[in-house]
């Protein structure tokens, strides 16, 4: 272990940090009406019940032993609560309500956790006697030392994990029907004109170089963000924007979804033994005078043309074939987002300025998406738009490990149980992505059949 990777350096109390995201994650759960706690908006995951525990059980599960010491005072939820699931084999959970604790429990068991945490970490006071850990040095932010990991690396585990969850449950509140949901929480959207057709035009990115990943040394990431690495990225051409639901639209009406040649043999079973016939966030027209409707996390609304579609990446991969075209690489995104005509690599795409509102539809400031063209001041050094922000974007890269991969060791399975070749990397982020998850070394990931993310994507030539 060499001495950068050896400690993080303590520059502010984190503490604080988990703080909001917990506040972040308790407004989320107020959206959805109590009688509907218990409800498993969609089939492939938990009921919302689940992760009420969760998120606390998580906490406790990553502090206790490792921030302080503390015996376990309900086994049987830590349990319970302690994972989600990722049914890649298609098997669907068949619990019932009646299977899960009464609500009154599982907050009492989250009150009697939050209070057990914050007093075994001093309160957020870095360097109290409450904040001591059982043994053991600090190990680096990646993790991946055998030695106890420091108190700063579990607390940015804590918080980035709570907050992927918010984005989680953002989009499993999505598919509830709208009657479930309060509706004073949200601020109804409202259809945004197409984008102009002869706008959307491909950019030419020049071969150079991508640097993907993260050094060893005091910045967090999660593992399979190390180890940085160069990589040569030939010339390609890049849309300027994410296709739009109007782009996809054309897809759909000539006859995409029943094209064999444009899709692979498991996604061509997915779509035709799940009925698939458009995207999930789209209303059949029923009648309406053949118009399509679009399902916002509030109302249903006219299709807004010039928003992004979000589609599963089979549904991406088929729309790229039809175009002609194909998926970008991860490193080719990454160097149509970072890269310049001239100079280094950005820390943004837009530059090195903090995120805000002038660049993109980030960080929960909005619930649905904005028009793929409505933050010019976003722009990547090659001039490609919305890149962060409105939508992660899919790519034909097979999530994997970077070369000098470890595992966190106080977590070995939270990158590695997904190098299975049934997951794909994507960029960027979402209307709900935080903050903290712009850094370009991130990296989410979904099964290629998975159509309810908030994920979109954009198309590449050679």
């Amino acid at each position: 272990m060499n001495g950068a990777q050896a400690k993080m350096e303590v520059h502010e109390d984190l503490f604080p940090r988990l703080e909001e995201a917990r506040a972040i994650t308790d407004r989320l759960f107020d959206v959805v009406k109590p009688e509907a706690l218990y409800d498993r908006p969609i089939a492939e995951r938990h009921r919302i019940v689940f992760y009420i525990g969760h998120l606390e059980a998580f906490d406790w599960n990553l502090f206790r032993g490792r921030a302080f010491a503390a015996e376990p005072f309900h086994p049987q939820f830590d349990r319970l609560f302690a994972f989600g699931i990722d049914p890649v084999g298609g098997g669907l959970p068949a619990d019932q309500p009646s299977d899960w604790p009464r609500l009154e429990e599982i907050r009492e068991y989250n009150r009697r956790l939050r209070q057990e945490i914050d007093s075994g970490l001093g309160g957020g006071r870095a360097g109290s006697a409450g904040a001591a850990k059982p043994g053991g040095a600090a190990n680096g932010p990646n993790g991946s030392a055998t030695e106890m990991p420091s108190r700063d690396l579990l607390l940015h585990v804590a918080a980035e994990h709570r907050l992927m969850h918010a984005e989680t449950l953002a989009y499993m509140f999505h598919q509830l029907p709208l009657d479930h949901k309060f509706a004073k929480m949200f601020q109804a959207s409202r259809p945004t004109p197409a984008v102009p057709v002869e706008s959307l035009r491909p950019i030419e990115i020049p071969p150079g170089t991508a640097t993907l990943g993260l050094a060893r040394g005091d910045r967090f990431g999660w593992d399979n963000e190390f180890m940085e690495h160069v990589t040569e990225v030939p010339g390609f051409t890049i849309d300027e924007y994410k296709v739009t639901n109007g782009e996809f639209l054309k897809f759909l009406r000539e006859g995409g979804y029943q094209e064999r040649s444009l899709w692979d043999d498991k996604a061509w079973q997915w779509i035709t033994s799940a009925g698939v016939r458009h995207p999930a966030f789209w209303s059949e027209p029923d009648g309406r005078d053949g118009h399509w409707f679009y399902r916002t996390m509030s109302a249903e609304i006219p299709l807004p043309a010039g928003w992004p579609v979000y589609v599963s990446h089979a549904e991406a991969s088929a729309y790229a074939r039809w175009a002609g075209k194909r998926l970008p690489t991860e490193a080719e995104w990454h160097r149509a987002a970072y890269g310049a005509p001239h100079g280094p690599e950005r820390d943004y795409p837009w530059g090195s300025d903090a995120p805000n509102a002038r660049f993109g539809n980030f960080d929960s400031a909005q619930w649905d998406p904005t028009p793929v063209n409505a933050y010019p001041a976003g722009r990547s050094g090659y001039g490609v738009a919305d890149l962060v922000g409105n939508g992660w974007e899919w790519t034909s890269t097979v999530f994997a490990p970077f070369p000098g991969f470890e595992p966190f060791s106080f977590y070995p399975g939270y990158s590695a149980g997904f190098f299975d070749g049934q997951h794909y990397v994507m960029k960027g982020a979402s209307a709900r992505t935080a903050a903290c998850m712009l850094r370009p070394s991130f990296r989410n990931w979904f099964q290629p059949r998975y159509p309810f993310v908030y994920a979109g994507f954009r198309c590449v030539e050679n």
